[in-house]
């Protein structure tokens, strides 16, 4: 048994190193940023003239309470650009997530309830770019890089313990 626990955390270690954090994160970003880039391509033609299928869609199949067709078309075309662009760039990475998150809620709820094991898939890459931003290779990172947040060690924080 413990050569199997071993065998299990060399595993675990190895996995690590082959996996780092900033690439999960990449992957979730391109990831869930080509599902919904592409979902917007597919509301519109050409550079971004929205079909009258769209419209058409959003006054039936995908209608919304309170949220005028038009309007709701409109706001989940340009939305699915937008935060997917954002999410390829690493750019305010969270915002971008927390924009996709949102949608996949509203589709969930409103649109495709049946749908929830895609929408859970959907949010298994968003949640940990909420959570972790865009990682390392991310213009988040490159313009705001972090700032080390002080520990006990270093810092008078009241009800810290002084070293």
């Amino acid at each position: 048994m413990t050569t199997l626990i071993s065998l299990c955390h060399h595993a675990t270690d190895q996995a690590r190193r082959l996996l780092p954090e900033w690439l999960l994160l990449l992957v979730a970003r391109l990831g869930a940023g080509a599902i919904f880039f592409l979902s917007g391509r597919a509301k519109v033609e050409g550079w971004f003239t929205i079909t009258d299928g769209t419209f058409d869609l959003f006054a039936s199949d995908y209608a919304l309470p309170l949220v005028p067709p038009h309007l709701a078309a409109y706001a989940a075309t340009i939305s699915e650009h937008l935060f997917s662009l954002l999410l390829f760039l690493g750019l305010f990475t969270r915002l971008g997530a927390l924009g996709l998150l949102g949608m996949t809620l509203v589709i969930e709820v409103f649109v495709y309830p049946d749908a929830w094991p895609i929408h859970l898939s959907w949010a298994g890459l968003l949640l940990p770019l909420l959570a972790k931003g865009g990682g390392t290779l991310s213009l988040d990172h490159l313009l705001w890089p972090r700032v080390p947040v002080p520990t006990s060690k270093n810092t008078n924080i009241p009800g810290s313990r002084a070293e």
